[in-house]
């Protein structure tokens, strides 16, 4: 068989070759024509995002009262574990845990009649010695007696009257009362138990005025002083303020923390609070300081810097105003309640974004419906859920 010349096998590679080059540059001018299409539609704002739903609020000036912010330990004034200094099997139990009790009261009884007994033996031999001294008193006013006798006479009463005296403070030893009015706690003690010295039998605290301690950095003690007001905030009572005063601040500085330790005391007439609950506290300043407050829910935070949204005109490519907002980094400074202090970065009376900022970026379009916003106050009480 006649093999085909070499340059018709050519020819027809480049009548292929020359129709995928047509094709694939027909292909791209489509493509080109698509995105050049594209791109007017984007210049002409098809494509640009829905403007944001927003709420919005205008910046103003107001006067707080400044304060100084710590947390703290509530302290009874006068809180012991009551215990016996005698070993003793418990005879009487005369108080109810949780229960008010008095000064003076009896907690409980050991058994005392070992005690008893010798009591009532020191006491008889007490008498006996007495009927004696008067005895020789009487004759030594006759000159029937010597006075060495009288003064052994003397001697012997005083001897037994220490007797009694001390059988009688061992039995009040075993008689454990109350040193202070407060309230007693959980009874860890039964009857017919034998108590070693030492044993704990009930706590006993007296918080009615109560003490809150709680420390501030050095560079505040200079605004401190006795009398100053204090607010309090406890978990268990958390839409309830209690105030009180400054009492006592300590003498040195802690070198560890270069912190002070205060003391304030805060009548607890209903018991509410009780020692050893964690506290949130404010020291009011006596002055008043003015502040552009705004809704903490307007405050963008993040770790490179806390910032805001204020609402402003604006002009897109094509020239046309439309109302967008502007990102603008803020220094804040205290909380109140619902509302936060900006120390710079914002002018009162611009309109900022107070809901939906996680969805903003600069110069976003937005529309504002202000007919349902959150409600910012400087002192909240929410209702209970």
């Amino acid at each position: 068989m006649k093999k085909k010349p070499f340059w018709k096998y050519f020819l027809v590679f480049l009548v292929l070759f020359g129709l995928f080059l047509g094709a694939l540059f027909a292909l791209g001018y489509v493509k080109f024509s698509q995105i050049q299409g594209f791109i007017k539609l984007s210049k002409a704002g098809a494509f640009a995002p829905p403007p944001t739903a927003v709420t919005t609020d205008i910046a103003k000036r107001t006067n707080w009262q400044p304060t100084l912010d710590s947390v703290g330990s509530l302290v009874a004034v006068n809180g012991v574990t009551v215990s016996t200094d005698l070993a003793g099997i418990v005879s009487e139990i005369a108080f109810e845990s949780g229960l008010k009790v008095r000064a003076g009261d009896l907690l409980v009884h050991l058994d005392t009649k070992q005690e008893e007994a010798q009591l009532h033996q020191a006491q008889a031999q007490r008498d006996w010695a007495l009927i004696s001294l008067k005895r020789n008193k009487e004759l030594l006013g006759k000159h029937a007696v010597s006075q060495a006798d009288y003064d052994n006479a003397e001697a012997s009463y005083r001897q037994a009257q220490s007797a009694v005296d001390q059988y009688s403070a061992l039995i009040a030893r075993k008689t454990i009362r109350a040193a202070f009015d407060g309230v007693a706690g959980i009874r860890q003690v039964n009857l017919g138990q034998y108590l070693k010295e030492g044993d704990p039998i009930v706590a006993l605290q007296a918080f009615d005025p109560i003490y809150v301690n709680f420390s501030l950095p050095q560079q505040d003690l200079s605004q401190l002083g006795i009398g100053m007001k204090v607010e309090l905030q406890v978990d268990a009572f958390a839409n309830q303020v209690f105030t009180g005063k400054i009492t006592a601040i300590n003498s040195m500085v802690d070198q560890s923390t270069r912190n002070v330790q205060v003391q304030a005391t805060l009548p607890n007439g209903d018991y509410k609070l009780r020692p050893g609950m964690f506290a949130k506290l404010s020291v009011i300043m006596n002055e008043s300081k003015s502040v552009v407050a705004i809704p903490s829910t307007a405050v963008h935070y993040a770790p490179y810097g806390n910032s805001i949204f204020i609402v402003s005109e604006m002009k897109d490519q094509q020239g046309k105003i439309y109302k967008g907002v502007r990102e603008q980094f803020v220094k804040i400074g205290q909380t109140r309640g619902d509302l936060v202090a900006v120390d710079s970065g914002l002018n009162p009376g611009e309109e900022i974004v107070t809901s939906g900022v996680f969805r903003l970026r600069n110069a976003a379009p937005i529309v504002i419906n202000n007919d349902v916003k959150p409600e910012s106050e400087l002192a909240p009480t929410p209702s209970n859920s």
